[in-house]
């Protein structure tokens, strides 16, 4: 029987609901501490051995009658968005198992619920844990162990936890997941284990782990053993004097001097490893290697190339078995990299991150034209111009936990595009659905340009600058969008004089909005005849065009829509069935 490797776990969730915190426990460390504002700000990993399982759950295998046989865990630790639970190898997600994380005491938030609809996708069978028990009101901590330690607490915190516990069963059970505590399950394969815990007294640490040896060794035995052909995922690319790069082998193994090909969004990369370190337990560092078995996390140092984080790799030993790499490589990339022929432009910084924003797009039912791996670049802005000039809703450059490396604002005023970044995918999708509803709004409007809008001004008391020849006064714009060229009328319907200029600090504007005190010129009136100081002025709308404002008054502002009103009212003091 072909040996069998340590099954990778992957910690997704909601960034600060402790799934470092988590780890940091098991491996006796304290790396959340130390990361800026306690949030991971990359990927690392811990190799759980045997032994360590055996020392801290020997009770709980013997409990749930589990004799130890995988040779322990790699577990994948990720900054809080969700995307690196879709870190690829062949055939499907890098990790074997996922443990997702969330607060008990906030319960799923928007990250939760991306990490879900990922593990969902990608089919990656997962446990939950609920952190921060420690938290609830009046819990205290008497045991290690969560099922001895529930019955010893007071009934006010007893009913506190079950609240929680129960309305987070009703959300999964709304998005078609049945979940149970981890001691009630008969049958893994129709409902999700919860393991409630506390990353700060260790309380569960030991069971998760007891449950994640049980589910590993009764479901994935077949997809642990190892083949002869060496394969992996890059997780990080450091360049600096050489090409250093953090990888996971999940199968087969590697040598120090073997050559690999690497996956790119362009041809595959072949090149030479020149030294090999592998990564101690429990995320001490690494030791140089002249080999390394999967599945473990790796420091391969390369000669160069453009690596991008998520990349899958192959090891190759002859002409043809990199030549055969390279196919496979390249077809699978196509495969998961689906663009359309129209769409707007996406980056992310990695293929993890870039096919977990691709597929969250596509289920909202955005269409990409363009995807990339690395931070926003002149090419990218250049791409989405080109864009909206054939689709101005489309002119958007989404970018998932990526900055833009240019002066973008100038850039923005001037083309009249729009960047738009986050590390939260639900955040991004929200964003941009905000602005193509806003941009869509803004290009109907424009074919509404040739009629006139609504508005309402009021001449400033002691701002009569000219009475005639042009009049000119001061006015404030009390509502709409006041333009120059346009009728204006009173408060009785009698139409005044057409606005020849509008003007703003002594230069000609084409518009005022709300709120602007500005200078109006009108041709064939007096002021203190026709025109008093704090009168009341409206656009005088036609009825052919009342109605067709009336038709697309989804376009109009509320304020719009309410001066409209009030005009319909002065027009039909004099005509009743004005506009109808």
């Amino acid at each position: 029987m072909k040996s069998i490797r340590q099954p990778i776990v992957t910690f997704a969730g909601h960034v600060d609901h402790g799934k470092t915190s988590i780890q940091d426990y098991i491996r006796g460390t304290s790396i959340a501490e130390k990361e800026a504002g306690a949030i991971t700000q990359k990927i690392s990993s811990t190799l759980l051995p045997a032994k360590t399982i055996k020392e801290k759950c020997s009770d709980l295998l013997k409990k749930f009658n589990l004799k130890l046989e995988v040779p322990g865990f790699l577990f994948i630790d990720t900054p809080g968005h969700a995307a690196f639970t879709n870190l690829r190898k062949r055939g499907g997600a890098l990790a074997d198992l996922a443990v997702l994380v969330i607060d008990i005491n906030e319960g799923i938030k928007p990250q939760t619920r991306e990490s879900i609809e990922i593990l969902r996708n990608s089919k990656i069978p997962f446990v939950i844990v609920l952190n921060k028990i420690d938290n609830i009101r009046g819990w205290q901590s008497k045991s290690k162990k969560f099922m001895e330690n529930y019955e010893k607490q007071a009934d006010f915190a007893k009913k506190q936890f079950d609240e929680k516990f129960y309305n987070l069963m009703g959300i999964f059970s709304e998005i078609k997941f049945e979940i149970d505590f981890f001691f009630k399950i008969k049958d893994f394969t129709k409902k999700i284990a919860v393991v409630p815990c506390s990353a700060k007294t260790g309380e569960g640490i030991s069971e998760l782990i007891a449950m994640l040896v049980g589910l590993s060794q009764k479901f994935l035995k077949n997809k642990l053993k190892l083949s002869k052909k060496a394969r992996g995922t890059i997780l990080e690319v450091k360049k600096e004097k050489i090409l250093s790069i953090e990888a996971v082998l999940y199968d087969g193994e590697i040598k120090k001097g073997d050559v690999i090909v690497i996956a790119s969004l362009e041809e595959p990369i072949t090149t030479k490893i020149r030294a090999l370190f592998n990564a101690k337990p429990l995320g001490k560092g690494y030791k140089p290697a002249e080999k390394v078995k999967a599945a473990s996390t790796l420091l391969l140092h390369l000669p160069s190339g453009e690596v991008y984080p998520g990349m899958p790799f192959i090891v190759c030993k002859t002409k043809e078995e990199i030549e055969q790499a390279k196919k496979e490589l390249q077809k699978e990339i196509q495969e998961e990299i689906k663009t359309n022929k129209e769409g707007i432009v996406i980056k992310a910084d990695s293929l993890g991150s870039l096919e977990a924003l691709l597929f969250i797009l596509h289920r909202n039912n955005v269409k990409i034209e363009r995807a990339g791996i690395g931070n926003i670049t002149k090419q990218d802005v250049v791409a989405a111009l080109s864009i909206s000039q054939k689709n101005p809703v489309n002119g958007v450059v989404l970018g998932f936990n990526v900055k833009p490396e240019l002066d973008i604002n100038e850039i923005k005023e001037k083309n009249k595009i729009k960047i738009l970044t986050n590390e939260v995918i639900y955040k991004l999708t929200e964003d941009l659905q905000e602005f193509q509803k806003e941009k869509q709004k803004e290009i109907e409007r424009e074919k509404l340009s040739e009629l006139t809008l609504p508005f309402k001004i009021k001449l400033l008391k002691n701002c009569m600058f000219r009475q005639s020849k042009p009049a000119i006064c001061g006015i404030t714009v009390l509502a709409g969008t006041l333009k120059p060229k346009k009728q204006v009328m009173n408060e009785k319907g009698q139409i005044i004089d057409k606005i020849k200029t509008v003007q703003s600090e002594n230069k000609s504007v084409e518009k005022a909005e709300k709120g602007k005190d500005v200078a109006i010129s009108l041709p064939k009136i007096t002021l203190g005849r026709q025109l008093k100081e704090e009168e009341v002025l409206y656009s005088n709308i036609t009825e052919p065009e009342f109605r067709e404002l009336k038709k697309n008054k989804v376009l109009l502002t509320s304020d719009e829509i309410k001066i409209l009103q009030e005009i319909a009212e002065i027009k039909r003091k004099e005509k009743t069935t004005w506009g109808i």
